[in-house]
């Protein structure tokens, strides 16, 4: 709470694609951390954002980057990845597209756009950026935090001067933000990685995967989290911008829970509701991060209008029985119940 100068030690995980700045205003509204996800947004668009966070909040914000290295460009990969998905683009009669995927690294040109909106918090995923940048963003005030799914990540981002680490736990929804080492036999659930991260790390930990209640922040918080980041709880808030189909997925999924890691949306490991093209894709050999979604977001696009999400990235954590339909104010003065037990 006070290196990161907010009333609960929570924060609102950024979910590129599934939230803009809404849902950021209502859990800052509530005295925890909103955060905006920034990897799919231009600098103006970051800044208009902002700016309106600004006029109705008077709370610090946290903007969110991805510090993965663009790949080459692979065109027999590509090639072949969409040779594999042809089958599907008949079935849907589904166009394919040329655009670059928008998924953009921090980089200089960024660090130059935020500064003059001087963010409190700078979080990344996918290990950090160059020294520079990080002095950069630490010039302004602005505190660093990053994701870590080893001890060994932990370690690494801490001697490269973050001012606090994220424990990803297996559980999480969404994409894992492994950087050392690619063998997903190395990820562990949060109540396994959050005790080994805090009793190696002198910075705050904070517990992140299968946060979804009380229940659950209280138990990460005895097991010596400075503070957790909550994401799947906040996907059936009206302030997320999910589609329809995917807070159906949701509701079901609170039924009967099925979620799996898959490359096939992206290009790099996320865990998400299990779907026709994530069951019949397993095995496919994907472009690198994040050159496979281009490939995808015809027919997703096709699917959706058709009424049908099997093809559609369906984000969510292993445990969505914190989900609730309700404004994410309200649902933050829940969650923060858990500090107080």
């Amino acid at each position: 709470m006070q290196l990161l100068d907010v009333k609960w030690p929570l924060i609102q995980a950024p979910m590129a694609g599934a939230q803009g700045i809404e849902l950021a205003i209502a859990v800052a509204t509530a005295g925890a951390l909103g955060s905006l996800p920034c990897a799919m947004l231009n600098a103006a668009q970051i800044q208009q954002a902002v700016t309106q966070f600004r006029q109705r909040v008077n709370a610090p914000i946290n903007l969110n980057f991805f510090c993965h290295k663009s790949p080459a460009t692979q065109p027999q990969q590509l090639q072949q990845w969409q040779q594999q998905l042809q089958p599907y683009y008949q079935e849907l009669s589904a166009t394919s597209v040329h655009n670059v995927a928008e998924r953009r690294p921090f980089d200089a040109a960024m660090a130059e756009a935020i500064a003059p909106l001087r963010p409190e918090v700078v979080s990344f995923h996918f290990g950090l950026p160059a020294l520079s940048l990080l002095q950069q963003v630490k010039s302004w005030g602005g505190k660093v935090i990053a994701s870590a799914t080893t001890v060994a990540e932990g370690l690494w981002l801490q001697a490269q001067g973050v001012d606090a680490v994220i424990a990803q736990g297996l559980e999480a929804g969404g994409h894992r933000g492994h950087f050392l080492n690619d063998d997903l036999s190395l990820q562990l659930g949060i109540f396994a990685l959050l005790p080994q991260l805090v009793a190696a790390l002198n910075v705050p930990v904070i517990a992140a995967g299968g946060m979804v209640d009380a229940t659950t922040i209280a138990a990460a918080m005895k097991l010596g989290a400075a503070g957790v980041q909550v994401g799947t709880a906040y996907l059936l808030c009206p302030e997320a911008t999910i589609s329809q189909l995917h807070r159906q997925a949701l509701a079901d999924s609170q039924r009967n829970p099925h979620t799996a890691l898959t490359r096939v949306f992206s290009g790099r490991p996320a865990r998400g509701i299990v779907n026709r093209l994530m069951q019949e894709q397993a095995d496919a050999a994907i472009p690198d991060f994040p050159l496979a979604a281009n490939a995808i977001a015809p027919l997703r696009r096709a699917a959706e209008q058709q009424g049908n999400s099997d093809f559609s990235p369906l984000w969510c954590g292993q445990n969505a029985s914190g989900c609730r339909a309700i404004p994410a104010e309200a649902l933050t003065r829940q969650l923060v119940s858990g500090f107080q037990r």
